[in-house]
C-alpha cells in the first residue's frame, strides 16, 4: 500500500505534499476535550491504551491527514527511569526530585511504565487507514534533560544550562542515560508497529553553538546510529525548534532522514542552504491557522513555493494551538491538497 508521507520521508518527492500537524491529536478537538473531561488527567489517557489510541485517531475521521502521531507525551521517558511525573493544572508538568540538586543514581528505573504506550501503538495500528504513515516520537535529550533537571519547563532553561558549565560531567550523565532509553523507547515503538520516528528538540534554540554541538547534534547523531543499526529502514526525523543558522550543522551531521523546521525559519533560506537530498517538514506558523483566510492562504503559497522542487512534508512550525478553528484546518487541507483559494 502506498504511504505518501513515508515515501517523501525516504526523499521522493509528492505534488500534493503528505501533511500532517504537530499537535493534530489534542485539544482544539472538541472530541478530545469530551474524552478528557471523562477520563480526567492528562496522565491517565496517555497510559489507558484504549483512550490515546483513541485521540491518536480521532484527527484522522475529521481530516485526510497522511500521518497519525502517537498520543503521548515527551516526560515518559523521565518517568519511566524513576522520577514523578505530575501534571499540574494551569501549570503544566512537574518532575522530582529536580535532577539539579538529586543524584542520577538514586532513580529507581520502571521500564514497564513504557508497556501501556506500546499497547497504544498496536491498537492504533490495527485500526489505522493502511495509507496513513504511523508516526512515533520521543523528547530529545537535551530537551528532556532541561525538565529532570528543574523540575518543570523553563523558557529560558537556565538550570541545565547553568549546570551544562558549572558540572558538564553530571550534564553529560544525565543526556547519556536519556540518550539510551529513548532509543530503547523508540525501538520499542517501532517494534509495536510505527513507520518511522520523530526526535522534539524543543529547546534547542537556547544553546551556544558550541553546547548546540556537544547537547544537541553529538547525542542525536547517537541515537539516530543505534537506531538505525536496529532498524534500517525506519525514517527519523529531527525537529531541533529553534535551531536557526546551526540547521545546516545539524541535518549534515545528525545522519537523520528528514529535518523539521520551525516557523521563524524562511523556507526560501532553508531551501538553499539544507542538503539537496534531505526532506523537510513544516512549516506554517500556528499564528497563521488561527488567522486563517487570506493570511493563511498567503503563508501557505510561500511555502509550497520555497519547497516546490524538494521532498516535502506539510506541517506547522511548531503544535497547534488550542484555540485553533476547526474550519481553519479545513482551509489549511484545501489549501494544501489543492482544492481552495
Amino acid at each position: 500500500m502506498d504511504k505518501p508521507l513515508l515515501a517523501v520521508l525516504k526523499g521522493e518527492r509528492r505534488d500534493p505534499p503528505p501533511m500532517w500537524l504537530m499537535r493534530q491529536a489534542g485539544r482544539y478537538l472538541p472530541e478530545y476535550r469530551a474524552l478528557r473531561a471523562e477520563k480526567g488527567g492528562f496522565l491517565d489517557m496517555a497510559y489507558d491504551p484504549v483512550a490515546a489510541a483513541e485521540i491518536t485517531l480521532q484527527p484522522l475521521r475529521r481530516f485526510p491527514f497522511d500521518g497519525a502521531i502517537l498520543f503521548s507525551d515527551i516526560l515518559i521517558v523521565p518517568h519511566a527511569m524513576g522520577m514523578d511525573l505530575t501534571f499540574v493544572a494551569g501549570e503544566g508538568p512537574r518532575l522530582a526530585p529536580p535532577l539539579a540538586d538529586a543524584r542520577i543514581r538514586d532513580l529507581k528505573p520502571s521500564m514497564e511504565r513504557l508497556q501501556p504506550i506500546y499497547e497504544t501503538v498496536h491498537k492504533v495500528k490495527a485500526e489505522l487507514d493502511p495509507k496513513t504513515t504511523f508516526l512515533g516520537f520521543a523528547g530529545s535529550p537535551w530537551t528532556v534533560a532541561t525538565y529532570m533537571i528543574a523540575g518543570k519547563g523553563s523558557r529560558e532553561q537556565a538550570e541545565a544550562r547553568q549546570l551544562a558549565y558549572l558540572d558538564p560531567a553530571k550534564m553529560d550523565a544525565i543526556v547519556d542515560i536519556v540518550s539510551r532509553i529513548t532509543v530503547d523507547y523508540l525501538s520499542g515503538q517501532i517494534d509495536a508497529g510505527v513507520d518511522a520516528v520523530q526526535l522534539f528538540d524543543s529547546w534547542s534554540g537556547s544553546l551556544s553553538p558550541a553546547q548546540f554541538e556537544r547537547l544537541v547534534i553529538a547525542p542525536t547523531a547517537a541515537i539516530v546510529a543505534e537506531l538505525r543499526r536496529r532498524h534500517p529502514d525506519i525514517p527519523i526525523i529531527g525537529f531541533p525548534k529553534g535551531a536557526g543558522g546551526k540547521l545546516r550543522a545539524y541535518a549534515d551531521e545528525t545522519g537523520v532522514d528528514a529535518i523539521g523546521l520551525d516557523e521563524t525559519v524562511d523556507p526560501h533560506w532553508a531551501d538553499r542552504e539544507l542538503p539537496a537530498r534531505l526532506p523537510v517538514q513544516g512549516n506554517l506558523d500556528p499564528m497563521a491557522l488561527i488567522a486563517g483566510g487570506d493570511q493563511l492562504a498567503a503563508a501557505v503559497r510561500r511555502i509550497l513555493d520555497a519547497f516546490g522542487d524538494r521532498a516535502h512534508i506539510f506541517n506547522l512550525g511548531h503544535g497547534i494551538q488550542q484555540t485553533t478553528p476547526i474550519a481553519h484546518v479545513e482551509q489549511l487541507v484545501a489549501l494544501v491538497k489543492g482544492h481552495g483559494g
